[in-house]
Order: structure tokens, then sequence, then C-alpha cells
């Protein structure tokens, strides 16, 4: 049986509780960016894409480069670069410092995306601020930084997007 603890309100909770409880404010927060990004005209971008248009980044990357990022194959980086190239968030150029390499980089529709996002997360911020109050979302913040291992803010770790 799972082991029962009493919050300071006096309700108990069980320890699968606490992660599940982030993994749904985690994935409120993503639904409603998504429901968003569609009205804004990106109602073809999932999440797994955003986290793969962060590993391209600014300057652009290789396909190997971006599957590092990501923990990812070569290959799984490529099927997901081909999947954005043909929705227009990203494109393929040769490398002007090694024209044997392709470059992938962001286009405009991507750099829209990306930055319509960090908007679109600013703005679900501010609703947990309305209606939390600003002292719980920032006491919430800074405990989880508490609790969260140094360097966990990275994409690049292996497993998190591929078997």
């Amino acid at each position: 049986m799972a082991e029962r603890r009493v919050e300071a309100s006096g309700e108990e909770t069980a320890g699968f509780e606490l992660p599940m409880l982030l993994f749904a404010g985690f994935r409120s927060i993503l639904d409603e960016l998504h429901r968003e990004l569609a009205e804004q005209g990106h109602a073809d971008v999932r999440p797994a894409y955003g986290y793969a248009l962060q590993a391209v980044g600014r300057d652009g990357a290789t396909a190997s480069e971006i599957g590092r990022r990501l923990g990812v194959s070569k290959q799984a980086a490529g099927k997901t670069v081909e999947k954005l190239e043909g929705l227009g968030y990203v494109e393929r150029v040769d490398d002007p410092r090694d024209g044997r390499r392709k470059l992938v980089r962001l286009t405009a529709r991507g750099m829209d995306v990306l930055v319509r996002s960090a908007q679109g997360f600013d703005r679900l911020r501010a609703r947990w601020v309305g209606a939390l109050g600003a002292d719980r979302v920032r006491a919430m913040e800074a405990d989880l930084r508490a609790m969260v291992p140094e360097g966990a803010f990275r994409i690049d770790v292996p497993g998190w997007f591929n078997d």
C-alpha cells in the first residue's frame, strides 16, 4: 500500500500524487499553449517540435548536433528535421564553414512559433499568478528550483526523447 502523508491542510496524499500533479501542471500549460498557437496559425506544431526547434537554435545546427542536444540518434533527429522542414519551420542549407555538411536553420515561421511560445508561456504564468498570487507562484518556483538537480534544465538528457 502507498505511504500516505498528511499535508498542512490536513489532507492525506499518497507519494505518487506529487509527480502526477507536477506532470498535470506541466501538461495543462503545454496544452493551453498549443491551443493558443493553433489560433495564431501554428495548428501543426506539437510539443516535441518545440524541443527540436530549441535544439536547432538561432545559429542553426547539423542533424548530428540536434540529435546530441535531444539525446536521440542522428537518424531520429533527421526524421524530426524532415517533418519540421515539410511544415516550413526549418530549412537545410550548405554549412558555410564546411560545404560537405548541411546546416538546419530556423525559417521565419520557425522563429515566429518560438517567439509566440515564449510570449504564451509568459501569459500562462501570469494566469497562474492571477489565480494563486505572485508570492505563491514565486515560492513554488523557488521550491522547485531547490528540489530540481543542478543542470536539470537541459534537453540533451539521453532517454527522454528515445528508448
